[in-house]
């Protein structure tokens, strides 16, 4: 109890309870918390029934009574003034054993406790029972009143007597406690009693009289001189726990070393005043070195652990887990080894074996043998791992078990050994059948690669022709529309043979889609925004018969796709599932995230692994049988009645989705519904903001128009349409011819070409030798077959205008139009080529030496870096670039991998033999250089490229360099 009262030593608690006068201690709340052996006997209660309670619950009384009042406002002074209060007399009836209430008198002291902080801890009511003395004095006067204090004297001589063998009987405690004691008297902190264990802890028996500096000087400059002067300054004790104390405890010895606990604690006058320091504690020299033997045998035995490769673990006799090695908590995913969470091994056991494993533990804890089990364990990855766990028991010389020891060695590869030896016999036909269906699926992609490769090529060889014939019936229908008289009649038939011409068109429009050949124009878009802005289209489409959901996912990815064909895709699909319904049912669109895994892609025809995002249309229709859904995507194939569909659909929405690297899959039964699930590839480019065309008015104007054609029809049916817009025609038949016009002179503001022309010069050389000799020239291309030289993996090349045929008098008008307005823009307020006003600092002396096989690209990057003030030289191929450096001065090279004869990587090591120093800027399409690895002056940019930052690549490359 006196520790919660601030003291400290089981000796002193026990004098405190032999003391013959009643004491009892209260907290700040008035609560009892602790009272010595006499207390109890004169309040005639037991310690059980007061501690805990307060005062005024365990001797009730009136709070307005007399008594109640002195009692209460007694302590309250005491708690305000922090100074003792005395109550010489006070009435205050208690309880007797009985239960009834027996008038008392008593006299009281309340003493203050302080605390570090000098707020009051407790309060020490030494009380007396003065009920006989008070009674006496009312009863008696005279005579009778000095034998009675006769009496009293007598009484007090022998309280005097009793008082002097308490002292005696409490010296004799003290001087027989089994800790050291000492009282220290005054600043010089001298010595004013020691007993019997501190002599002989300092080695010394002259101590009383001495200051701590004279007695004991072999303690200098360990800081106890220093901690006694402030205890003794603050009025604040100190305790420590097992300090290193340095003792020569006698002259022919050197000092030994000792540790201690003890507390210093002020002793004070009845003002307060510190007028001296007791001195209590305990040698604890023994313990100390049997914690830091078995300290350092654990730091051993950890040691010796932590270095294993294997699992170690400890467990308490109970078989809870209260330590393991870093081996076992890095593999499992914990923090925290010394202990480990609770729950460990639940959590990391394999569901299957936990109760085995429970019921093996339990029983090896109850009987003390050894534990032996193979279980598997989680690793923090997620991942189970087999391991072969064995556990004994320690135990002490009574060969009661205090820890038990365990380890878990890892036997993955030993358990995947003999699953394998196991499972190989009955495996060898599982494998021959697997074998088999690969084989069988590679035939089946080989087939279905063939048909498309196939399909794909015959799309491409009709195309060309037949746009080329579409191209002049819709040309001569469009004039003939402007030249014919009006009447209702004329105007019906020309309608009926432009939309005919038009059903052409999209028709050899989806035979290249299927095939994978129509110019892609992809953009960044988010399909959630897509798919809403044609709800209403769609809805027309379907009618009011069929309900639509739209249901598009939270944080839908980007996706990098061309979002007409996005629309096209899902109108055919909606339309699809409007003729599967019967044109009444529910269509449900949905859009989400998905994730394509190895294990999808392997098992799939031409899909790969990665991110996606997912279109899915959903209709309660008839549903397909699984003959027709084998047949779903082959192109002219329908379950349509003749005349109500081309088969061409589904066909155009799987090239498409192809085409766009992604991936497409149908799901139908029978009788419930079919569902289509289109997965387009994750962009993780922000959004590209998609800007509509308005047609605007057809305008022509007064330029001249260079048109090279080899289709004599085509061409004189467009010539007709540009010299109806206003504008001044030249023709050509082919390249070569249009090159001549272009060197002769005249004056041309756009060249207007076929890509692919019979004759010597090619289309897209025409276009670069037409730039080189006029700057301001517009280029617009048109073809009706892509697999040419301006498109690339299905996309048309950077900086490049292609007008598809065929294409109408409007379409022409507003393409030719847009262009030359441009051209305009560019050239305002300067006569011929605008040039640069400013070359940027360090590049009017760069020499460029740009070698690109794909001439629109060498075309336009060489533009775009003389407009930077670059001299450029230009090659088409290795060969050419080495005979451009011969003997001229170049700064950098820029290069494409891919080049007709050599590499880009061989090109660069050829002319470093000459040109050690050229620095080289790899332009590709690929993400890497195979065998650049470690060369230097070399950088990578990515097709397609932004113009502003090759040049400052250049720039910063050639800066370095010089």
């Amino acid at each position: 109890m006196f520790r919660r009262a601030g003291l400290s030593g089981e000796d002193i608690e026990e004098l405190f309870n032999h003391s013959p006068n009643p004491y009892v201690i209260v907290d700040p709340d008035i609560v009892i918390v602790g009272m010595n052996d006499s207390y109890l006997t004169t309040t005639m209660q037991s310690r059980e029934k007061l501690l805990g309670r307060n005062m005024f619950d365990a001797f009730p009384s009136d709070p307005e009574s007399a008594s109640g009042r002195m009692l209460r406002q007694s302590f309250a002074k005491v708690l305000k003034t922090r100074q003792v209060d005395h109550l010489p007399l006070i009435p205050y009836p208690i309880a007797g054993p009985d239960g009834s209430m027996v008038e008392l008198f008593w006299s009281a002291t309340h003493t203050p406790i302080l605390g570090e902080d000098g707020s009051v801890r407790f309060i020490l009511q030494h009380t007396v029972d003065v009920t006989e003395l008070h009674l006496l004095r009312q009863s008696t006067t005279g005579f009778d009143v000095q034998t009675g204090v006769m009496r009293r004297a007598d009484a007090v001589s022998g309280e005097n007597l009793a008082l002097g063998r308490e002292r005696e009987y409490l010296r004799s405690l003290f001087e027989q406690a089994p800790g050291f004691m000492a009282v220290l008297r005054g600043p010089q902190h001298i010595f004013e009693i020691a007993n019997a264990a501190y002599t002989t802890l300092v080695g010394r028996d002259d101590l009383i009289g001495k200051s701590v500096r004279d007695a004991l000087p072999d303690i200098d400059g360990q800081g106890f001189y220093e901690l006694l002067d402030q205890v003794y300054s603050t009025g604040q004790g100190y305790s420590a726990s097992g300090a290193r104390v340095l003792l020569q405890r006698s002259a022919e010895s050197s000092a030994d070393e000792i540790f201690l606990d003890f507390i210093y604690e002020p002793l004070r006058d009845d003002s307060g005043a510190v007028t001296g320091i007791f001195v209590q504690g305990h040698e604890v020299t023994e313990v100390r070195r049997a914690q830091d033997a078995a300290r350092e045998s654990e730091e051993r035995f950890r040691t010796l652990a932590e270095a294993v490769p294997n699992h170690v673990w400890t467990a308490i006799p109970a078989g809870i887990l209260d330590w393991c090695n870093l081996q076992m908590a890095h593999y499992i995913g914990i923090e925290s080894t010394d202990p480990p969470p609770s729950d460990l091994l639940a959590g990391a056991l394999h569901a299957e074996d936990l109760q085995r494993v429970s019921d093996g533990w339990s029983a090896s804890v109850a009987s003390g043998e050894q534990f032996q089990a193979e279980v598997r364990l989680r690793c923090h990855e997620g991942n189970y791992r087999w391991f072969l766990s064995r556990a004994v028991a320690i135990r002490n010389a009574d060969g009661v078990i205090v820890r038990w020891v365990g380890t878990s060695t890892d036997i993955e590869d030993q358990k995947k050994t003999e699953t394998r030896l196991e499972t190989l016999a009955s495996a060898l036909e599982g494998r021959v059948e697997e074998r088999t269906a690969e084989l069988l699926k590679t035939q089946e992609v080989l087939r279905q690669s063939q048909k498309m490769e196939a399909i794909g090529n015959l799309a491409g060889g009709i195309a060309h022709d037949f746009n080329n014939l579409l191209q002049v019936i819709t040309g001569n229908l469009q004039l003939l529309g402007r030249e014919l008289p009006e009447s209702d009649q004329t105007e019906r038939r020309l309608n009926n043979a432009l939309a005919a011409a038009s059903r052409g068109a999209r028709l050899a429009s989806q035979l290249l889609s299927f095939g994978r050949r129509q110019p892609l124009a992809p953009k960044v878009v988010n399909l959630g925004r897509l798919v809403r802005e044609m709800d209403h289209l769609v809805r027309r489409s379907l009618g009011e018969a069929i309900e639509i959901d739209t249901i598009v996912s939270g944080g839908l990815w980007n996706t990098l796709v061309d979002p007409s064909n996005v629309e096209n895709a899902l109108l055919n699909l909606a339309i699809n599932a409007r003729d599967a319904m019967d044109g009444r049912g529910r269509l449900t669109i949905e859009l989400g995230n998905a994730y394509l895994d190895d294990r999808y892609a392997q098992n799939a025809f031409d899909v790969e692994a990665g991110q996606y995002v997912m279109l899915a249309v959903s209709d309660t229709g008839c549903g397909m049988p699984p003959d027709v859904l084998a047949r779903a995507f082959d192109p002219f194939f329908t379950t349509k009645p003749e005349g109500k569909g081309t088969g061409l659909g589904l066909s155009m929405v799987y090239g498409f989705v192809k085409q766009s690297g992604g991936h497409i899959n149908i799901y139908s039964e029978e009788g419930s519904g079919t569902t289509v699930r289109i997965y387009l590839p994750r962009s993780m480019q922000a959004e590209d903001m998609l800007v509509e065309e308005t047609a605007g008015d057809i305008a022509g104007g007064s330029e001249t128009v260079l048109v090279v054609e080899d289709d004599d029809a085509v061409r004189d049916i467009t010539v007709s349409m540009l010299a109806d817009l206003g504008y001044t025609v030249l023709k050509a038949r082919d390249a070569d011819s249009g090159l001549a016009i272009i060197e002769s002179g005249v004056s041309i503001d756009l060249l207007f070409t076929d890509v692919v022309m019979p004759g010597r010069l090619k289309s897209s050389e025409l276009a670069r030798k037409a730039k080189e000799r006029r700057l301001d020239i517009e280029v617009l291309f048109t073809s009706g077959y892509t697999e040419n030289s301006i498109v690339h993996g299905g996309r048309l090349d950077p900086g490049v205008n292609l007008l598809s045929k065929p294409y109408g008098r409007e379409t022409l008008a507003r393409k030719i139009r847009m262009l030359l307005d441009k051209a305009k823009e560019r050239q305002a307020g300067a006569e011929g080529p605008k040039l640069p006003q400013q070359t940027p600092a360090g590049t009017s002396s760069i020499r460029v030496l740009l070698c690109e096989d794909e001439a629109l690209i060498r075309i336009s990057t060489a533009d775009y870096l003389q407009d930077f003030g670059m001299v450029v030289v230009e090659a088409g191929n290795g060969k050419e670039a080495m005979e451009a450096i011969d003997g001229a001065a170049i700064d950098i090279l820029v290069t494409d991998v891919h080049l007709p004869d050599i590499n880009g990587l061989q090109l660069i090591r050829k002319l470093r033999e000459g040109h050690p120093n050229l620095p080289v800027i790899f332009a590709t399409g690929d993400l890497h250089v195979p065998g650049s690895e470690g060369l230097d002056q070399a950088s990578l940019i990515t097709k397609p490229y932004d113009y502003d930052f090759l040049a400052a690549r250049i720039r910063d490359m050639v800066g370095r360099n010089r």
